[in-house]
C-alpha cells in the first residue's frame, strides 16, 4: 500500500495554511475537509465506510432475530458514535464505568447500562445523583452481592431515584457475577422486591468466549455461557418473578448468542472498529466479516537505510496484546516506546520517505481509543468530521 494519498497537484492546492491552536489546550489533529496526508499525527482515524458496513453487517444478522443490540460504548467512547448505532437500531449502550455512563448521559444518550458493580458510598451515590439529573433517561447497574444491593437501594431511597438493575452471573469469565441458579433467584428476589430497583433481568457476559482462536472452540464457549445463564433465568422465573432481559455476548460470540434462544440482548463493541487481535480469530463462515476501521495515523520522522522511525508509540496505541501493525508491506515493527515506533526494513518493501503518513492497526481497539482526545472520521481519503472522544480517560 503506497504511504502518498494525494498527487503533487492535490497538495500544492491545500498549502494555505489553516491554524490548528488558538489557545492551548485548543488542539485538534484536523479540519474538515483536510486530505489524509495533512492530518496531524498521532492521530486516531476512522474509516467511515468500513465503519459503517460493519454497523450494517450486525444489524443484518440481528434483523433475522427478535434479538435486540445494546453495543458496548467503551469501544469508542464517543457520544457521536453511540447517537449514530442507535439511529442504526440499537436500544441503548453498554458502558464499563460510571465515567463512561455519565459522559453518554450528558450526550444525550439515553438508555445507558453499566455492565459492571458500583461499590463504595461515595461512588453509588454519585451514580444515584447522575441519575437523577439525567432522568427520564434510564441507568442500570449490576449488582453479585446482597449486601452491596441493600446499601445502594438505601441511598437511592434517600436521593429519590430509580435504578435499572440487573443480576450478573458467572457464566464462565471467573472474574464477577454469583455461580449458582438458587443465588440468582435469591438475589433477583431482592432487587425485585426493592422500590429504588427496578429489576431489568441478567447480564451475562462471557468475555473470555470472544477470544477463543478457533471457530469450534468460541462456539462451544458461547454455548456454554448460554446454558449458566438460562439456568438462572429459569430459577429465577420458577421463583415466580420476571426476567425480561438476558443480555451479554460480544463481537466474537453474538452470531452464536442470538441464535441460542436465551439471549434477548447481545453487547458487541469492537465490530464496529476490529483490531489486530480480533484477526487472529479464526473467521466463521456462516457469520459477517468484519472489516478493520480503526487506525493510528503516524509521520516518518526519522529514517535510515534499514529502518524508519514513526511519532507514534505507547502513547497512542495500545500494547498489551501487541504493537500496532503497518498497513503497508515489508515493514515489521523491532520496538515501541513511549513516543515512537521503529520499522524495519524487509525484502520488497513499499517504499517510504521522511514526513510520509502511515496507518496503523492497533493490536486491542478499545484501549488504544482511551488514549485519545478526537477521533478524525474518514471517507476515501478525505476528513469528513472531526469529534471529540467525551469518555475518554473516565475509568472511574
Amino acid at each position: 500500500m503506497a504511504l502518498d494519498w494525494t498527487t503533487a497537484e492535490q497538495s500544492s492546492a491545500l498549502k494555505e495554511f489553516r491554524p490548528r491552536r488558538t489557545i492551548p489546550g485548543d488542539w485538534i489533529p484536523a479540519q474538515v475537509g483536510d486530505l489524509l496526508r495533512d492530518v496531524d499525527t498521532p492521530a486516531l482515524i476512522i474509516d467511515l465506510d468500513k465503519c459503517e458496513a460493519n454497523a450494517a453487517k450486525l444489524m443484518a444478522v440481528l434483523a433475522e432475530t427478535a434479538v435486540r443490540v445494546r453495543p458496548h460504548a467503551k469501544t469508542h467512547k464517543c457520544t457521536e458514535l453511540a447517537r449514530r448505532q442507535i439511529e442504526a437500531g440499537a436500544v441503548g449502550v453498554c458502558c464499563q464505568k460510571l465515567g463512561e455512563a455519565e459522559a453518554m448521559l450528558a450526550g444525550q444518550i439515553n438508555d445507558v447500562l453499566i455492565t459492571n458493580e458500583i461499590v463504595g458510598e461515595s461512588k453509588m451515590r454519585r451514580m444515584a445523583r447522575v441519575a437523577r439529573a439525567y432522568a427520564p433517561a434510564r441507568l442500570g447497574v449490576c449488582v453479585d452481592n446482597a449486601e452491596i444491593a441493600r446499601q445502594l437501594a438505601a441511598i437511592c431511597t434517600t436521593e429519590q431515584v430509580v435504578l435499572d438493575v440487573y443480576v450478573e452471573i458467572d457464566v464462565g469469565q471467573n472474574r464477577c457475577g454469583v455461580t449458582e441458579p438458587r443465588a440468582a433467584a435469591a438475589l433477583a428476589r431482592l432487587v425485585h422486591d426493592t422500590p429504588a430497583f427496578h429489576f431489568r433481568g441478567l447480564q451475562a457476559y462471557a468475555g473470555l468466549a470472544q477470544h477463543r482462536r478457533g471457530v469450534p472452540e468460541r462456539r462451544a464457549a458461547a454455548k456454554a455461557a448460554a446454558l449458566r445463564a438460562a439456568q438462572a433465568r429459569d430459577a429465577i422465573l420458577a421463583a415466580n418473578l420476571p426476567c425480561d432481559v438476558v443480555t451479554g455476548g460480544g463481537t466474537g460470540t453474538f452470531p452464536y448468542d442470538v441464535r441460542s434462544g436465551v439471549y434477548t440482548e447481545v453487547q458487541p463493541g469492537s465490530y464496529l472498529f476490529m483490531d489486530v487481535d480480533y484477526a487472529r480469530n479464526e473467521q466463521d463462515a456462516r457469520a459477517p466479516q468484519f472489516e478493520v476501521a480503526l487506525f493510528v495515523l503516524a509521520s516518518v520522522m526519522s529514517l535510515r537505510e534499514d529502518r524508519a522511525t514513526l511519532d507514534a508509540g505507547l502513547k497512542a496505541f495500545s500494547t498489551d496484546l501487541g504493537p500496532a501493525q503497518p498497513t503497508f508491506e515489508g515493514w515489521r515493527v523491532r520496538n515501541v516506546s513511549d513516543e515512537h515506533t521503529v520499522l524495519m526494513r524487509a525484502n520488497d518493501a513499499t517504499p517510504i520517505k521522511l514526513g510520509d503518513k502511515a496507518l496503523l492497526v492497533p493490536s486491542h481497539c478499545d484501549p488504544t481509543v482511551n488514549l485519545h482526545d478526537w477521533v478524525v472520521a474518514t471517507r476515501k481519503g478525505r476528513v469528513e468530521a472531526v469529534w471529540p472522544i467525551e469518555a475518554r480517560g473516565k475509568s472511574y
